[in-house]
């Protein structure tokens, strides 16, 4: 079959029945989380139908300056999620900084390398192409360094005696927020590390189904998807590593000492 079949709003309006069974089920139980499955199915629907409009204008375009705004912008709001996801976080421009400075250069990085050596659209900053795979990049490295920020900012805290006792012990700053650093590092490699692995046993990837679905032949689709998952890969591991790394060293100083008070 080729081609892909079109759906209309009443396939979807079926489709979304489900949801409203879980929200029933939620009621039935006293979850309380009907009002959250509303909220966020209303704000998925909203955001979805206004990108789709956004993206059929900027495609249209083919700018490359309103391509680079573009992806700025969902930098911005990945940004804001990242620091959003945190129980406690560094205060000042550092809290906001560190998880979307590491993210954009992390995922622009990723992102160049692929556009001018693997997929060579003409021309390479192709939105079409650009921001749909710097979104999928987005989506992964941000849920990773949200995890591993979290981590570690409410794991120093609760260890704070000791963190200090090995200081006092003589090890460096590094030394003593080590087993800490490792164990927020790895919460932010879990989500990756677990999407790879059941990848094409577990789940077939949305990508991957969505060529399958539009007549790519499976083996063409399987190609694209796993460039695209090494390249999340790439982008996560960067993104959780830099960020961690950099939230570590402002929660200490040179002089060997743990700086609770630049955490809100």
């Amino acid at each position: 079959m080729n081609g892909y079949i079109a759906l209309s709003y009443w396939d979807l309006v079926i489709a979304a029945v489900f949801l409203l069974l879980n929200g029933i089920l939620s009621f039935r139980f006293h979850l309380g989380l009907e009002r959250q499955l509303l909220v966020a199915s209303v704000r998925m629907v909203i955001q979805l139908l206004l990108v789709g409009l956004l993206l059929k204008t900027i495609f249209a375009i083919a700018s490359f300056w309103l391509t680079m705004l573009t992806a700025l912008a969902m930098c911005g709001f990945a940004g804001r999620e990242i620091w959003a996801r945190q129980e406690r976080r560094l205060r000042g421009i550092w809290g906001h900084g560190i998880g979307t400075g590491v993210m954009m250069v992390s995922g622009m990085t990723i992102i160049l390398v692929a556009l001018t050596t693997q997929i060579q659209p003409d021309p390479w900053w192709s939105p079409r192409y650009a921001l749909p795979l710097f979104g999928m990049i987005l989506g992964n490295t941000m849920t990773g360094i949200s995890l591993g920020l979290n981590a570690l900012n409410s794991t120093v805290p609760r260890e704070r005696v000791a963190i200090e006792a090995q200081l006092l012990l003589g090890q460096t700053n590094w030394q003593a927020v080590a087993p800490f650093l490792q164990h927020a590092l790895r919460i932010g490699f879990t989500p990756i590390i677990n999407a790879m692995a059941a990848t094409g046993v577990v789940s077939l990837p949305g990508m991957m189904t969505g060529q399958i679905l539009s007549g790519v032949a499976p083996e063409e689709a399987v190609k694209y998807q796993l460039l695209i998952m090494f390249l999340i890969g790439g982008a996560t591991g960067l993104g959780v590593l830099g960020s961690v790394l950099m939230s570590a060293w402002r929660l200490t100083d040179d002089r060997h000492r743990l700086r609770l008070d630049r955490l809100g």
